[in-house]
């Protein structure tokens, strides 16, 4: 068994197309790491806390020049949110996300800020509309303060191939710092995808009848995650369903197999109202406070994914 997932894992890597700008992201993430990782006066202890949020979803490219692909639903929503309250928490913050998802500090702004966020004056002059004028000062701020304190690298990915190359660099990079660094994996991650090297170089001619495209079962990487790339981080990870009857034993059977610390369980249809928070033998349900008109639900779960992270660490120590 060991033998053939280490099989998988290898045919995948190998087959895999190389990571543009492979080297600019390992100096990207080794400057962002070495920035945040060294404590003033030398005290362990206050060194800042690293994680990797993954967001978004990725897909399957079905031709090596690429026009058609297999996606996965996520919008990036949780992702960009729980990174906002993760810089909040004090943390440093690798976002991992497909192009094209929410960004962190974006959420309140309207799907294309461009056009709906400025208007012109004359032919010379735009300005920021006012009903909107609060919300792109906030967002341009915060952003432009995390970026320029050096607490936010944003790394974009579109294809499973290029995800999980990145998540390897960043966890290989991230495993000198022990329990200090997270990961955070809420990307929508393909199930299948089409070996590079069987995959049709052009366009698939649609006067063809019949398409049949045999998908392989994309490797189990979570378990190599925990136990070789970044065996003393903190490793969160998410299970998605539609059905409430088996989500709990999914989530249950997630942080037995991988060896994950917390499994994060949603369900589809409630997904932004609550949360199931699984570890060790707990079961934490987490709500948004719907006292609260612009509440959401991952403040509460970043505090709870904070502590529990604050016990871990402890415990690493003795």
């Amino acid at each position: 068994m060991e033998s053939t997932r280490n099989e998988e894992i290898s045919s995948f890597f190998d087959s895999a197309p190389p990571l543009k700008n492979r080297d600019n992201i390992k100096h990207k993430l080794n400057e962002f790491i070495r920035l945040n990782s060294s404590p003033n006066g030398g005290d362990e202890e206050k060194a800042r806390r690293i994680v990797c949020v993954t967001s978004g979803g990725t897909t399957v490219p079905l031709e090596q020049r690429c026009v058609r692909y297999i996606d996965n639903f996520s919008s990036g929503h949780r992702g960009a949110a729980s990174t906002e309250y993760l810089l909040k928490a004090g943390y440093a913050v690798i976002f991992l996300y497909r192009r094209g998802t929410f960004q962190p500090f974006c959420r309140s702004l309207p799907d294309d800020p461009f056009l709906e966020c400025f208007e012109s004056i004359d032919p010379k002059n735009i300005q920021v509309r006012q009903q909107h004028s609060e919300a792109v000062k906030l967002a341009i701020r915060d952003h432009h303060t995390a970026v320029a304190g050096g607490l936010l690298l944003k790394l974009p990915f579109t294809t499973i191939f290029e995800y999980l190359q990145m998540l390897q660099m960043t966890a290989l990079s991230l495993s000198s710092l022990g329990p200090h660094a997270m990961f955070y994996l809420a990307a929508a991650v393909s199930d299948f995808y089409v070996p590079w090297k069987s995959m049709a170089e052009h366009k698939i001619q649609s006067g063809s009848g019949h398409l049949d495209i045999r998908l392989v079962q994309v490797p189990k990487l979570l378990s190599v995650l925990r136990k070789e790339w970044a065996p003393m981080a903190f490793c969160i990870s998410f299970k998605l369903e539609t059905d409430s009857r088996i989500l709990q034993e999914k989530a249950e059977m997630a942080l037995r197999k991988y060896g994950m610390h917390v499994v994060v369980a949603n369900e589809l249809l409630t997904r932004k109202e609550e949360v199931f928070v699984v570890t060790g033998n707990l079961k934490i349900t987490v709500h948004r406070d719907k006292t609260q008109v612009d509440s959401d639900v991952e403040n509460p779960l970043i505090e709870l994914l904070v502590n529990r992270h604050s016990v871990y660490m402890k415990e690493s120590d003795t």
